[in-house]
């Protein structure tokens, strides 16, 4: 079984099971998480449900959670051991995160413990390293420096970071807009924190940034608790359309040119957030996908399986789910009630219903705003030909430009031989000719 770093990862996926564990006798926090781990691993999965509520007996029965969990070890291997534990205070809930050693990779696994001993949410992430060192930065006049703020207004206020250049200003910014999945402001995944590395290198070049935790890592119980209906308007395009209002307010910032910054799912759905929101200037897109989410998870899934030239039963069986996902999003039947499962997490339908009309080219196409548009050739998240339906979309278009980078994964870092999660578990740093080609072409932009 090869190592592989779906869980976190595949664009597009809420990726987190929820429900409420009753946890008996009033248990400590650490004791629950750790006694549903622990039933998880034995595969008793009856005894790890025994506690339910209904809503989480409707939502996460028996036969889902052995799915869930399956999924995961076929991901990333046989369960070795809880490596260490810590618990947090979030919005009320005490939030157990088990850092958990499998075959190939770590993951946290994060358990929000309700008052009454409840767990109110159940999550698979990429483990966090401690971050890699600094990116190499050229020489540049001293005087960038950060400032906290708040991004939205209750009830889904954001903390966030405004890196800012030396001087006055005011300065061209952008808004940097995730991925899929719960991330923090930096994007963190594994030892690498590319948007830290986009803030502090955009900003040495004169450009403003602003970025921000997502709502879905900030708020991960309250969402997981309240999940009917849930869309990607809630999941990302709100809050970046309330941080360009929090940008255009500041006098540091030049509020003509504002741009929205997407990587991944964030450049999937920028033009969404350009299309209702006048204030956007313009749009860089980082390995955005064109084509369905479902359609892309699926070709991960069967990458991912024949990386090292066999697929196992394991891997057949993941390939034989994710096309199951798949025919379950596109099904006409689908209703807005119902559940899906994609990657062995539940997700909302009424999320991939909403995307179903959507089509990032054709709404991009309708913009009359500048575009940068990013790939680099050794993603095989979003591949070649996602940047081919951009510039189909785009084509004669005068004002948006178009660049490959032969050597650049998915986190436009850089890298060699067959592209794999391997990569993402490398300390890097976003490719400093990125960096320039972005600052280069905001600064353009007319004021």
């Amino acid at each position: 079984m090869k190592a592989r770093l779906v869980v976190g990862l595949v664009c597009g996926v809420l990726l987190l099971a929820v429900g409420n564990v009753v946890a008996a006798g009033g248990a400590e926090p650490e004791k629950v998480a750790r006694e549903l781990v622990q039933n998880l691993v034995r595969g008793d999965f009856t005894a790890a449900t025994q506690g339910f509520d209904q809503r989480m007996a409707d939502a996460l029965p028996s036969a889902k959670l052995a799915q869930v969990w399956r999924s995961v070890v076929a991901q990333v291997g046989a369960f070795d051991r809880v490596v260490s534990a810590r618990t947090e205070k979030v919005q009320g809930y005490d939030v157990v995160t088990l850092t958990c050693a499998f075959a190939h990779a770590r993951l946290d696994v994060r358990v929000a413990v309700d008052s009454a001993s409840r767990v109110a949410g159940l999550f698979f992430l990429p483990h966090k390293d401690e971050p890699a060192t600094e990116p190499t930065r050229e020489p540049a006049p001293s005087g960038e420096h950060e400032i906290e703020v708040t991004v939205g207004a209750n009830p889904w206020q954001l903390p966030g970071t405004l890196t800012l250049p030396a001087g006055k200003g005011p300065f061209p910014a952008a808004v940097l807009v995730q991925g899929s999945g719960p991330h923090d402001r930096d994007e963190t995944i594994g030892s690498n924190r590319p948007f830290r590395d986009l803030a502090l290198g955009l900003a040495q070049r004169g450009v403003a940034v602003l970025r921000y935790d997502k709502r879905t890592f900030h708020y991960a119980a309250r969402i997981a608790a309240h999940l009917k209906g849930f869309t990607v308007d809630q999941e990302t395009v709100e809050d970046a359309r309330a941080a360009v209002a929090l940008l255009a307010s500041r006098p540091e910032v030049d509020p003509h040119r504002i741009v929205i910054l997407g990587h991944s799912l964030g450049g999937y759905v920028a033009p969404r957030i350009a299309a209702g929101d006048p204030q956007v200037a313009g749009l860089v897109i980082l390995a955005g996908s064109t084509r369905p989410m479902e359609e892309l998870i699926v070709e991960q899934v069967k990458y991912l399986a024949a990386l090292d030239g066999t697929v196992d039963a394991a891997e057949k069986s993941g390939i034989a789910a994710a096309e199951k996902a798949e025919k379950q999003i596109q099904d006409p039947k689908l209703t807005a009630g119902q559940t899906v499962s994609v990657l062995g997490s539940s997700t909302p339908a009424s999320y991939w219903l909403d995307l179903r009309p959507y089509h990032p080219g054709a709404v991009a196409a309708t913009l009359h705003i500048p575009m940068l548009i990013l790939q680099g050739r050794r993603d095989y998240q979003v591949g070649r030909a996602d940047f081919q339906g951009w510039k189909s979309a785009l084509a004669g278009r005068g004002d948006v430009t178009f660049k490959m980078y032969p050597n650049l994964n998915h986190l436009f870092m850089r890298g060699s031989g067959p592209p794999s999660p391997a990569d993402y578990t490398k300390a890097g740093h976003v490719d400093q000719h990125v960096i320039s080609d972005i600052a280069t072409w905001v600064k353009t932009l007319a004021r």
